[in-house]
């Protein structure tokens, strides 16, 4: 319970400006790609793990996030993600070489994942009453998709005035207004839930990603036929094999096998997968695309960004309307094929166009970015059981998070090892187009399975 009548407006001003800098932070660097490289000496593969150090620990320990929340208190879990964020942004800012700076990033992804399911449980206390409760996660969340979108530019305007280390510096007075705010909430009778923790799981749900994405970034820089390559693709096989299992057998897993049983359940996480993939590795392609073939600064790549941003915004707010105007199994769906209209227009990018035939293509894409998400998200939440609502939230951002991480190494991957480079760009929007339209057939398939009165 939250004592103090303001403490309501405190949480929710708390929990916002924490999610606005972990959402900045994952796209807000793309900008920032060329002067880091410049700075530090990184290739493609090092600029891949700058980007993907955070949103691979992020997503890898988001569950795991919410779980200790449930041990220790979800105001004490939030203040030390905040904390551990905050200080982690300030390495980020002072990073001397690459390897320094990517460390910062995963410190950076492993304080984001303790401060999305605590912020969600802080609010879900402070607003007992469902619709106030549901119009405050409605602004938590519009505030990230304002995020999101404001980050390119925002980035641009950052580096311009001060250089690429602002981007991280920016995060420390915000972080600090954050635990000053959330200092003054105070929490009483918190249960605190002691359930077995998965260390096993957790450990191999790391080691399995790290692996995979490892495989995807350095593959194309080492060469498929290198030892340490066919090593980590034996590594991640195994790993994935045994999570499985273990999360199978075991009675409260992390990822509860059991809830993939439900078409609209597996539908929802794969077209998160699928959305943050495309998205955000074609977002790591044209940053690199804009900057280093065409020569744009980072503020110039921040602007020419906008009409794919702005319109991934005005997406998420029509989402809820939307929804009651036309059917999920239909929306979504048609989001896919928007998705791969897009892309299908980006293969002139091979060509060297002009950037209004670019920019022509944004809208489409950023349309069906900003619908997709929330309503898979609604129709999942409304097939899971209650009891099991908050786990199924943090597996559907996992899966974004995971989506993104393997976007960014794919494209760039290809970008790396595909010449001339037009071909290696042309190959990637062709992936993105293949997988959308994967999506769409997929999420229509599984609603028409359910048969529950939403095809």
């Amino acid at each position: 319970m939250i004592s103090s009548p303001d403490a309501p407006q405190r949480v929710l001003m708390a929990t916002c400006l924490s999610y606005v800098v972990v959402i900045l932070d994952t796209s807000i660097v793309n900008v920032a790609l060329e002067p880091i490289a410049m700075a530090l000496h990184a290739d493609i593969s090092g600029l891949q793990w700058v980007v993907n150090a955070y949103t691979l620990t992020f997503a890898s320990l988001l569950l795991s996030g919410g779980m200790l929340g449930d041990r220790l208190g979800a105001k004490n879990v939030y203040l030390g993600g905040l904390l551990l964020f905050g200080m982690a942004s300030a390495l980020c800012a002072m990073a001397t070489h690459l390897p320094m700076l990517i460390t910062a990033r995963a410190l950076q992804g492993a304080g984001a994942a303790m401060l999305v399911p605590s912020s969600l449980s802080l609010i879900n206390r402070a607003f007992p009453v469902a619709h106030q409760r549901a119009k405050a996660i409605a602004l938590w969340a519009g505030c990230g998709g304002i995020a999101m979108a404001a980050g390119p530019l925002l980035g641009g305007v950052l580096i311009a005035a001060a250089g690429w280390r602002s981007l991280f510096w920016v995060n420390v007075p915000v972080v600090s207004l954050g635990i000053g705010l959330a200092l003054r909430i105070v929490v009483r009778q918190e249960v605190i839930r002691k359930k077995p923790r998965d260390w096993v799981g957790q450990g191999l749900a790391i080691v399995a990603l790290g692996s995979t994405v490892g495989v995807l970034i350095e593959g194309a820089r080492l060469g498929w036929d290198n030892n340490v390559i066919r090593l980590g693709v034996l590594m991640a096989v195994i790993a994935w094999l045994l999570f499985i299992a273990v999360e199978r057998r075991r009675s409260q897993p992390m990822l509860p096998m059991d809830l993939f049983r439900s078409p609209v359940f597996s539908a929802s996480v794969f077209i998160s997968l699928v959305s943050g993939w495309v998205f955000y590795g074609l977002f790591f392609l044209l940053s690199l695309y804009f900057q280093q073939t065409r020569g744009w600064s980072p503020l110039e790549t921040g602007l020419g960004f906008l009409p794919l941003t702005a319109l991934v915004a005005l997406g998420s707010f029509m989402s809820g309307r939307l929804s009651h105007i036309v059917r999920p199994l239909w929306l979504v769906s048609g989001c896919c094929v928007l998705y791969a209209v897009g892309f299908g227009g980006l293969l002139v990018l091979a060509n060297g166009p002009a950037y209004w035939r670019i920019a022509l293509c944004f809208p489409a894409v950023g349309l069906a970015a900003g619908v997709m998400t929330p309503v898979a998200t609604a129709v999942m939440m409304s097939h899971t059981d209650p009891a099991r609502s908050g786990i199924a939230a943090g597996v559907l951002n996992a899966s974004r998070q995971t989506g993104s991480a393997l976007g960014v190494a794919v494209f760039g991957g290809l970008l790396a090892a595909v010449q001339p480079q037009a071909e290696g760009i042309r190959l990637a929007v062709c992936v993105a187009i293949t997988l959308s339209l994967a999506a769409g057939i997929f999420w229509g398939l599984a609603l028409r399975q359910q048969n529950h009165g939403l095809g």
